[in-house]
């Protein structure tokens, strides 16, 4: 679940994803192993152990025989291609995967990564840190910029390790699906995700149908392959390809289930793992049901906000009650249904970009600043804030692109509902005390009802032999990914450490600063060390309003949006 301005749902609406900011520290049951990273030997003959972890017994073979090919053969870094915007010392390579493991011989795509080199001494070295920031569909390659921008969050850790991102399978620059025309996707505006009636839900459930069939006629051939754990064993070969032996993670949102998944089929090839904000990875939660949690999720936190933007009426001028934050917003709404803003803001595209409020706090004041401005008599700020992005069509690099592989993801990794009375009961029950997201949601993720493709049955999550403590990240009132998901994976994880944010929500926290818990990731990262119990933080601080014009702050709002933690392609 990179967060750009939000993009088209497929059955006409704008939706949120799954998934793309103390104590004394005491050893871990690694510390004290020197981190470095192993050769490319090393990580050929681990390969060939992970035959018992990596599911069936021909994709386990299939990811070994993969694995030792890429250490063999390495990444031949190069600088990155002009129209990647990757600027020097950043570095791009590609490494050749199996589309299916069963078959490691036939068809390969070429997964794209990229690095930047750790700061420090060759003495601090401790291997590469390699990154995803969630979706499913979010691209991981601008995170080695943590290191070129010199993020002050980050500036420890990047003395010992190479930060390294990559496109997952059918994402960005690695062989990318689409499941309809981009210029078609991003065009405004779109159905209102609350259905009036009947006929509303029809023509919704066709849209929802024709994108589905739009998916295998676009993307057939790796469509059957798009999933988490097929993703998890391109992660391993990644890890091959870079000479690591053992994979140091740091995943975000969706990017918590890779890592849960991979830590499940290769524990003993993990050496430090951080996931923040997580991914509820019981069995009954992927997918359908995560995303019914995610709606109360995300009316709490639409909550918090509103109540924020009441306590600075002085600056915003919205409302100086929770109720009448809410009033404003029924008005906007209404108002836009009626008469899109600017012809291309309706509801839909309303949600889209409000929505980033109730993700991410450093969103608050750009979100309030452009409603205050549009209810000065500005509408142009709402347009460039929540108006489509008619640029946004280059294939690779389209919102179309990350919402395809966010739907083939979701849709084949899981069982979904088949029946619409299903679906239809289940949303309009929640509909009734959590509105802000939940019709949006809903028909975002119909496409699975009518997926064309064979839906597996998740990984069952659970510690193997040999993996070692994992570090845990979650804030209480995450409306992403709700603060259950993150104790679920530290129950399942045996010896992980969980960090609680309390009083707090805003999704991706170790980005963001805190220094109880910036701290434990960096001694967890540095030295292996977690605390002897589980840590509750106080919450970071609250934002400032901001006092911005207009065209500012709609500038401010999208260029934010790109960069905030934990971001993912997907709404």
């Amino acid at each position: 679940m990179n967060r750009r301005k939000a993009a088209a749902g497929v059955a006409g609406t704008l939706a949120v994803g799954a998934l793309l900011a103390g104590a004394v520290a005491a050893p871990s049951a690694f510390a004290g192993t020197t981190g470095t990273a192993g050769t490319a030997a090393e990580g050929a003959a681990s390969a060939r152990d992970q035959a018992r972890h990596a599911g069936g017994a021909a994709e386990a073979k299939g990811v070994a025989k993969a694995a030792a090919r890429a250490a063999k053969k390495g990444v031949d870094w190069k600088d990155c291609p002009a129209d990647w915007g990757l600027a020097k010392p950043i570095q791009c390579g590609y490494v050749t995967v199996p589309v299916d493991y069963a078959k490691p011989d036939g068809k390969t795509i070429d997964i794209a990564v990229d690095r930047a080199r750790s700061t420090g001494g060759k003495d601090e070295r401790q291997g590469s840190l390699v990154y995803n920031p969630g979706g499913p569909g979010g691209s991981g390659m601008r995170f080695p910029a943590r290191i070129t921008s010199k993020n002050p969050l980050w500036t420890k850790t990047a003395k010992a390790y190479d930060f390294v991102g990559f496109d997952p399978r059918g994402v960005g620059h690695s062989a990318p699906i689409s499941c309809m025309d981009p210029q078609e996707f991003v065009k405004a505006p779109k159905m209102d995700p609350v259905p009036d009636d009947e006929a509303d839900k029809r023509a919704q459930r066709k849209l929802a149908r024709e994108y589905a069939e739009g998916c295998a006629e676009r993307s057939g051939d790796l469509l059957p392959h798009m999933t988490t754990p097929n993703t998890a064993r391109d992660l391993d070969v990644i890890r091959a390809a870079l000479g690591d032996k053992k994979l140091n993670y740091l995943g975000v949102s969706y990017g918590t289930y890779l890592g849960a998944v991979y830590g499940t089929l290769f524990p003993d090839h993990v050496r430090r793992m951080v996931v923040d904000s997580v991914v509820n990875p019981s069995r009954e939660k992927i997918w359908y049901e995560a995303n019914l949690d995610q709606d109360v999720a995300f009316e709490t936190r639409w909550q918090d906000w509103t109540k924020w933007v009441a306590q600075h009426d002085d600056v915003y001028g919205i409302g100086d009650t929770p109720a009448k934050v809410q009033r404003q917003w029924e008005k906007l709404r209404a108002t836009a249904k009626k008469q899109p803003v600017g012809g291309v803001v309706g509801p839909a595209e309303l949600t889209g970009f409000f929505q980033n409020a109730p993700y991410y706090d450093q969103m608050w004041a750009e979100v309030a600043s452009v409603w205050s401005a549009y209810l000065k008599g500005d509408e142009q700020a709402l347009v460039d804030a929540a108006g489509p992005d008619m640029s946004d069509t280059e294939g690779n690099k389209s919102s179309e692109n990350g919402n395809a592989v966010y739907t083939a993801v979701e849709c084949t990794d899981a069982k979904w509902p088949t029946s619409w009375r299903k679906w239809d009961r289940d949303n309009s029950r929640l509909h009734e005390k959590y509105p802000f997201l939940t019709w949006s949601n809903a028909w975002m993720n119909l496409p699975c009802a009518t997926w064309p493709e064979k839906q597996q049955t998740p990984v069952e999550v659970g510690t193997g032999k040999g993996l070692p403590p994992v570090l845990i990240a979650q804030a209480t009132r995450d409306a992403a990914t709700p603060y259950a998901g993150g104790v679920e994976l530290h129950k399942r994880f045996k010896g992980s450490r969980l960090i609680t944010e309390r009083d707090a929500g805003s999704h991706g926290i170790t980005n963001v600063e805190n220094a109880c818990i910036n701290e434990r990731v960096d001694a967890y990262l540095l030295k292996g060390t977690v605390d002897a119990q589980d840590v509750t933080c106080a919450p970071h601080a609250t934002p400032e309003p901001e006092k911005a014009s207009a065209k500012k702050a709609g500038t401010a709002a999208a260029a934010k949006a790109a960069e905030l933690p934990g971001a993912a392609a997907r709404p």
